[in-house]
């Protein structure tokens, strides 16, 4: 059997994760690989009564910021650990990373306070590959409108989204054996292709 591997995925509103979600879904299935989707805030009872606090209720950023690892201790807890430990390959719609685009980069949290917080939470767990969807904030502001009701991060102005995008950017740069840039602007069908060049290559 094949390592299970702890699988992320990351970008900006509105950069295409959830048109990527059934896709990545469909290629574990095709493979015959056991799989759980999950995301982030969320992912458990517990922690989805707070992703709506989260994504709608105003507060400080430190208050969110611990509330999202407070999400993110029973996520990892009672899913991604365990499932991991079964052979099971986790895929979840965002972790960690997006903390420090949005709350150390959106809302100016200390990175040094979310890097103690990590560390307290997680341990030595960290995604094995993260898949980055970029595009530039115009489009991905252009791609919300009008889809569904927005939650607080979206309903942000221009300059937040930079400002994100900006951070996501720079934690790839940073760590580039685990991140994988996909261009969101491009065909659904050539990051699909991408997507799957990846997987395959760690998946052997």
């Amino acid at each position: 059997m094949n390592k299970p591997l702890f699988i992320s995925l990351e970008g900006v509103d509105g950069a295409g994760k959830t048109t990527h979600i059934h896709f990545i879904e469909d290629y574990f299935r095709t493979k015959g690989l056991p799989f759980y989707m999950t995301r982030e805030p969320g992912g458990t009872d517990l922690g989805e009564k707070l992703r709506l606090l989260l994504l709608h209720e105003q507060m400080d950023a430190l208050t969110e910021t611990m509330l999202m690892f407070a999400a993110r201790c029973e996520h990892i807890q009672t899913i991604i650990k365990p499932k991991l430990a079964q052979g099971i390959t986790v895929v979840s719609d965002r972790f960690t990373d997006a903390t420090y685009a949005y709350q150390a980069g959106g809302k100016g949290v200390d990175a040094r306070s979310i890097d103690v917080l990590k560390s307290l939470v997680q341990k030595d767990l960290d995604p094995d590959l993260t898949f980055l969807f970029d595009v530039p904030v115009e489009i991905s502001i252009e791609r919300l409108k009008d889809t569904r009701t927005m939650d607080k991060f979206e309903r942000e102005e221009p300059s937040f989204h930079q400002t994100i995008r900006n951070a996501y950017l720079d934690l790839a740069q940073s760590f580039p054996q685990r991140f994988h840039v996909l261009n969101g602007t491009h065909a659904i069908e050539a990051i699909q292709d991408e997507i799957k060049l990846m997987l395959d290559g760690r998946l052997g």
